[in-house]
């Protein structure tokens, strides 16, 4: 693997800099930030999803690309100081510290990966989602059991118990999809961090 050059100097702050990793996946984007010690650059680029609120983040390990290559060269830096949303960052970190907690507790409750998938599912949408042993309850009123299916959805007030039937139903149609479609390629894209 050849690292070029420009990996050994710094890059400036709002320069655009192009990489190839080693998967031959191909990213450039706007320098955010560069550790020279740990190789280690930070890339913004518009949204994937094309919303223009928001941006992609790559944090790009320079030791595992095979090509470096500045684009667009600024050597003063912006006007307007580059900055992230900590707040927003902290409850995104919290959420996530969550989930894995959640995972945990499914996980020391022996449930199936099709359980852990349809809690995962539910909580992306309902807050107010916990374990109760292998069961999972919504709103503390609306119980799904193992299998996990629709007939295992019980509860009151019939309102909810009908609208969790609804999304564990959606959460069903979806897998038999991705089960019927093939996959491409053997190793996953970096998927990128939205801020």
């Amino acid at each position: 693997m050849e690292i070029m050059a420009a990996v050994n100097e710094c890059f400036s702050l709002g320069s655009t800099v192009a990489c190839k990793t080693c998967f031959k996946q191909e990213i450039e984007g706007e320098v955010l930030a560069f550790d020279p010690q740990t190789k280690m650059l930070i890339l913004k680029r518009p949204a994937s999803n094309n919303r223009s609120s928001l941006n992609d983040v790559h944090i790009i390990n320079l030791a595992l690309v095979s090509e470096v290559q500045v684009t667009k060269e600024v050597n003063n830096l912006p006007q307007v100081p580059l900055s992230l949303n900590l707040q927003k960052l902290n409850i995104r970190v919290r959420n996530q510290i969550e989930e894995k907690r959640r995972l945990v507790k499914a996980l020391a409750a022996g449930v199936s990966p099709d359980g852990q998938k349809l809690f995962l599912a539910i909580s992306k949408t309902i807050t107010d989602i916990a374990w109760q042993g292998s069961n999972i309850a919504v709103w503390n009123s609306v119980i799904i059991t193992p299998p996990y299916k629709l007939d295992n959805v019980k509860g009151t007030p019939e309102k909810a118990v009908s609208h969790i039937k609804k999304v564990v139903e959606k959460y069903l149609k979806d897998q038999a999809m991705s089960e019927s479609t093939p996959t491409v390629g053997l190793l996953p894209e970096a998927s990128p961090v939205q801020l």
